[in-house]
């Protein structure tokens, strides 16, 4: 082959090297359905966007949206509230914190009991519950609850707002959202035919109140107590509140203190009163349910009971006119006064995966704004010591048992013991004979005294 012809086919071998190369590199047609390539932003430079510099792989991935925490809370509060307003503080408070979901388990008190307990056991507790203060040592115990204050310091909140804590070995495990204090209940048609100007302020006014309030030939009696040993909660209501209405307390250390002056002088008290025949009939059989009943219809003069019968017994007797009062205190004492209280209490569970986010729907349940709505619609007097209730401010009881409320502190030392209804029961046993007769305020104190110590040591 002549040079000619070979200088010939190398340029043919040469065009079509270079045709196939272009063809390789050609940018494919666009589908029909996206926009014209003039509505596309404009490509840089092939020179400015080397691909060497940027390859398609190591371009930053887009972060996935984290999922929400979702709380589980079980509690019996919603069912006793309006329809629909527990739900709604729920959505204000997920607006509040988007991240962050609440389920709401919902039952009866007493269900919602069994639940919680079941729970404790088989360590499925929800992430937040409601608890009642006489659970709280059994599951502090079987550790099932988290350590309140641990939470509050990691957060760094300030608990100075917060009316009450339940504690254990210095530590909060339960905090009182809302509460239904017990003050004195006094019918004031009784009291002015008795010619009693003012309800009684010291147990020696409360004493002789009670006795010009007794028409046993009619029956009508000044006080009413409730001493069932079925439903024994009337040691705590009706008795060792007088304990702590004079700041008095039954206990010394975390352990029972039931032989000190202040139980004995409270003991000794009540005893004059039954002595002197001016409680009701039928004291060792009578349930809560019973006394309220006693006062509703006219038959007893003054009662120690819960804000919550206060629209019960209007219902039942339009009639009656009665007032709101602080339990009576010893004569001479000028302190505050222990006002007896059950309260919805709140707690987080120990095994919770989201116990930072759990605290944040606590801590928005004890803020003043949203515990002034949460007892508004409950009834019910605030956690937050800087809340206020509407009611207090519309209706005139209401008022002044929330003027007894602030005037005074929560007292309920049942309340974290461990099985607490069966110390009231065992009370309840040797302070039924001290009152007829057959047993002394020695031995009583000192046979209760020993029967409580079995659950302490």
């Amino acid at each position: 082959m002549n040079k000619r012809v070979f200088s010939l086919f190398l340029t043919v071998v040469m065009l079509a090297a270079i045709t196939t190369g272009c063809a390789s590199q050609a940018t494919p047609a666009a589908p029909a359905a996206e926009p014209p390539a003039a509505e596309q932003p404009a490509a840089a430079p092939a020179a400015e966007q080397p691909a060497a510099e940027q390859p398609a792989a190591e371009q930053p991935a887009a972060e996935p949206a984290a999922e929400p925490v979702t709380l589980e809370f079980t509690q019996w509060w919603e069912p006793e509230l309006p329809a629909g307003e527990f739900r709604a503080l729920m959505d204000e408070f997920e607006a509040q914190n988007p991240g962050i979901k609440v389920e709401l388990i919902s039952g009866p008190y007493a269900s919602t009991k069994e639940q919680v307990i079941a729970g404790a056991v088989a360590g499925t507790m929800s992430d937040v519950m409601g608890l009642d203060g006489a659970w709280v040592s059994d599951f502090v115990k079987q550790g099932s609850i988290a350590n309140l204050t641990d939470l509050m310091k990691q957060a760094g909140y300030d608990d100075s707002e917060l009316a009450s804590q339940i504690q254990l070995n210095g530590s909060t495990y339960m905090i009182p959202v809302v509460n239904f204090v017990y003050p004195v209940f006094v019918n004031l048609d009784l009291m002015e035919q008795a010619g009693i100007a003012n309800p009684p302020a010291s147990r020696s006014e409360f004493a002789d109140a009670a006795a010009k309030l007794t028409d046993a030939s009619n029956n009508v009696y000044g006080w009413v107590l409730p001493l069932s040993m079925e439903q024994p909660n009337g040691i705590q209501n009706d008795v060792m509140s007088w304990v702590w209405a004079s700041g008095g307390s039954m206990m010394k250390d975390g352990q029972p203190d039931l032989t000190n002056a202040e139980v004995r002088g409270a003991m000794e008290y009540i005893k004059g009163l039954y002595d002197a025949g001016v409680i009701a009939p039928g004291s060792f059989s009578m349930k809560e349910q019973d006394k309220v009943e006693e006062f509703t219809n006219g038959r007893v003069g003054m009662m120690v009971d819960s804000l919550a019968h206060i629209n019960l017994i209007r219902e039942r007797n339009p009639d009656l006119k009665f007032a709101i009062t602080a339990l009576p205190a010893e004569d001479g004492y000028s302190g505050k006064r222990g006002l007896p209280y059950a309260s919805w209490g709140i707690g987080i569970s120990a095994t919770s995966e989201h116990q930072a986010e759990a605290w944040k729907l606590v801590q928005f349940l004890m803020s003043a704004e949203t515990n002034s709505k949460l007892s508004s619609i409950a009834n019910a007097f605030p956690g937050n010591v800087n809340s206020t209730p509407d009611f207090v401010q519309t209706d005139e009881l209401f008022g002044a048992a929330f003027e007894v409320f602030q005037a005074g502190y929560l007292a309920n030392e049942f309340v974290g013991l461990p099985v607490a209804e069966d110390l009231m029961r065992r009370f309840d046993e040797q302070f039924q004979p001290y009152l007829d007769g057959s047993q002394s305020l020695d031995d009583t104190l000192n046979n209760a005294q020993a029967a409580w110590m079995e659950n302490f040591e």
